[in-house]
């Protein structure tokens, strides 16, 4: 999707005019990928624009720097503080925001330990990942050749810029065949998670997920998934899942910041039919959360116009 300007990106405690949020050629993250970064977004709501689950993603972005030796400049409440000041000056009442920190100018090589740590948030108007078809009907998914990450190559837990090349080959495999999306598979055969989405499977009234040993990212949007699951009187079982436990479905979904919740109406073209009930009780319940209309869980939301 192509990214829409906006007037200020914040960049190393400046909020800095759009064009001019600029890197050097010479970057170290641009060579080797020596960065991480978050999915976050803010939701129009009756108090104004809220983000959801701010401190939690920023709390990660902290646990993915630290994997890689990168002391991030800047207090998980000054982070919080600057998302919420860009997008006031954005003037935006929802958007995707992008937090990064990286290796900057001024090194090159492997050893990347005397790079500088540069960090920037930015802002932009982004709908539906998936789009707002796939919201409604589900997607179709493919199975992809390209193998996720192993633990012991390149830390899943992590949610880091070079590791991201993985799942863009899995991303274009897919799309290119006529898919709107790839599920991929560790180096045991088991489903670990989508492209950029976590997964979910029902059968028998059974919701299960593929563990964090299974090699995924431990999604923010999975938790809250499972935090509604429980609240509608459902558990989440957690344990490996072969690709036939996708095929033998009741219901699919995927979950994520960028794509919310999205029903898989197909998996290898094997139907799994119209979103069910389970999918649309999650979705509706999640819908309410991040819009402001559910008490129960109003503490995941941190509202920019308040004052603290």
């Amino acid at each position: 999707m192509p990214i829409p300007a906006v007037d200020k990106i914040w960049m190393n405690g400046k909020l800095v005019p759009w064009e001019e949020a600029k890197v050097h050629v010479l970057t170290h993250a641009l060579h080797y990928g020596s960065g991480v970064f978050e999915g976050i977004r803010a939701y129009k709501t009756s108090r104004g624009p809220a983000v959801f689950r701010l401190t939690d993603h920023l709390e990660r972005l902290r646990r993915s720097a630290k994997l890689y030796f990168m002391d991030i400049p800047y207090h998980t409440a000054e982070l919080a503080a600057a998302t919420k000041a860009v997008i006031a000056a954005n003037k935006l009442d929802e958007c995707y925001i992008r937090p990064i920190v990286y290796r900057g100018y001024g090194e090159m090589g492997l050893y990347p330990l005397k790079a500088p740590v540069d960090c920037a948030i930015a802002v932009w108007p982004w709908g539906a990942y998936l789009g707002e078809e796939g919201i409604k009907h589900g997607i179709r998914a493919k199975v992809s050749s390209i193998q996720s990450l192993d633990a012991n190559s390149i830390p899943p837990a992590a949610k880091a810029c070079g590791q991201y090349l993985n799942s863009i080959l899995a991303k274009v495999e897919a799309t290119e065949a006529g898919y709107d999306e790839a599920v991929m598979l560790n180096r045991h055969g088991f489903v670990t998670q989508g492209s950029g989405e976590n997964i979910f499977c029902v059968r028998g009234g059974v919701i299960s997920t593929p563990p964090l040993a299974a090699g995924i990212l431990a999604g923010i949007t999975r938790d809250t998934v499972m935090s509604i699951a429980v609240s509608l009187g459902h558990a989440v079982v957690e344990h490996n899942m072969a690709r036939s436990d996708l095929y033998l479905a009741d219901e699919l979904f995927f979950t994520g910041t960028a794509a919310e919740v999205v029903p898989i109406r197909e998996i290898d073209d094997h139907a799994i039919g119209e979103p069910g009930p389970l999918t649309r009780a999650i979705q509706d319940k999640f819908r309410a959360i991040i819009s402001g209309r559910h008490e129960e869980f109003d503490h995941y939301l941190e509202y920019v116009n308040d004052s603290e």
